[in-house]
């Protein structure tokens, strides 16, 4: 399966270091998934390149329609961390979909 890891990236983040340990342990959960055989996907790793060129100002713009986006053609969704808007909207496409959404790795079946 393709498993979206969603978790919050900005939200409750003060500073660059704290976005990035939130993106870490996105990543993290990344490799677990990957290890149980299951191609994992991150919307803010696919969305932040993108930004980076357009500019800071353009977050908005692009982050949750390219995580939308990419939620909408994964099979399922492990959901980690804290309080997050953006994360919660990625869930509710899984859920509107009838996707499986874990909140556990221990969830996740092997491949």
């Amino acid at each position: 399966m393709w498993i979206m890891v969603s978790g919050p990236y900005r939200a409750g983040s003060r500073t660059e270091a704290d976005r990035r340990a939130n993106l870490d342990a996105m990543n993290r959960a990344a490799y677990e998934v990957f290890a149980k055989g299951h191609v994992p996907v991150i919307g803010v790793n696919m969305a932040l390149p993108i930004i980076q060129v357009r500019g800071i100002e353009s977050y908005d713009e692009i982050m949750m329609p390219v995580s939308l986006a990419l939620a909408d053609r994964c099979d399922a969704c492990l959901r980690i961390g804290g309080a997050s808007k953006g994360a919660d909207d990625e869930v509710g496409r899984f859920k509107a979909a009838g996707k499986p959404v874990y909140r556990r790795l221990d969830e996740i079946p092997s491949a």
